[in-house]
């Protein structure tokens, strides 16, 4: 068994994957600052042969990590953000302080479409630019839902949004304060997601494929005007690139990989985005 790593700041996820069949067979979560320690939530590391660690956290928690998982496991890769990988140059002045998870998806999805806007919606909504050709051109990072409600000073309790609402319900006015906020903060980021892909493809000349990965992935898809497809294990898909160790990796089959979504004309891009600075 191969075991993935995607350990961010605050909930580090995990995925089991048979090497002789490349299956996936069983995922979870912990939590980032508890210990890893094999367990109700943790896979047997008794089964695994090799393990791939994609982590944003501190380096002390990857080191720990590491570490603990050298004595069991016989080979541990860790990711790191590189100036250059896999026909891709990193577009940051400093590449090494690129958020590796940020990097694997860059990476996953430049193996898929051959250039694209990769959307990260986590505690932070990031978005990175890859032309077709393989230059990166850096991204933006902008709070995600739960960290503009929890920048609100209204606390955490009914944040939640149900990622089944219809995003006409999300874009109308909040009927209580719950709802308001709710709404308000969906709006932000949507809109936000339209706007930014609209200007760098005008900017660039060309519309990209656009790709969606992390936990609010789903809500946040409702509301985007732009066609594009949700990939859950992007991160994951990043490693796979990297240090392919099934036949189906290598041969370039990457994990749960959607088909690569439909790009709209150029032209409607520009009228969407003269439109709004209209408005």
């Amino acid at each position: 068994m191969i075991l993935d790593l995607d350990i961010g700041n605050t909930l580090s996820k995990w995925r089991l994957k048979d090497v002789a069949s490349s299956e996936i067979r069983s995922r979870g979560a912990v939590w980032t600052r508890e210990e890893w320690r094999p367990g109700a939530d943790i896979p047997d590391l008794d089964v695994v042969e090799a393990v791939r660690i994609s982590s944003v956290a501190r380096e002390s928690v990857l080191r720990d990590t590491v570490t603990l998982l050298r004595r069991q496991v016989g080979v541990v890769h860790v990711a790191r953000s590189t100036p250059e990988a896999l026909g891709v140059s990193c577009g940051y002045d400093e590449p090494g302080r690129l958020g590796v998870d940020r990097w694997m998806g860059v990476l996953a999805g430049y193996q898929l479409t051959g250039g694209c806007c990769s959307v990260d919606c986590g505690s932070a909504i990031t978005m990175d630019f890859v032309l077709p050709g393989g230059r990166h051109l850096g991204g933006y990072i902008i709070p995600g839902l739960r960290l503009m409600k929890e920048s609100l000073k209204l606390g955490t309790r009914n944040v939640a949004i149900d990622p089944d609402s219809e995003a006409d319900e999300l874009l109308a006015p909040g009927r209580n304060t719950v709802e308001a906020v709710n709404h308000g903060i969906y709006m932000s980021a949507v809109s936000a997601v339209n706007r930014i892909y609209s200007e760098v493809c005008d900017r660039e000349g060309v519309a990209l494929p656009l790709l969606l990965t992390g936990g609010d992935a789903r809500v946040v898809s409702r509301g985007l005007r732009i066609p594009h497809a949700v990939w859950p294990d992007m991160v994951y898909a990043g490693l796979e690139t990297c240090y392919p160790l099934t036949a189906a990796e290598r041969a370039g089959r990457l994990a749960g990989a959607p088909l690569p979504p439909p790009v709209p004309p150029l032209e409607k891009v520009r009228a969407g985005l003269a439109f709004s600075m209209l408005l």
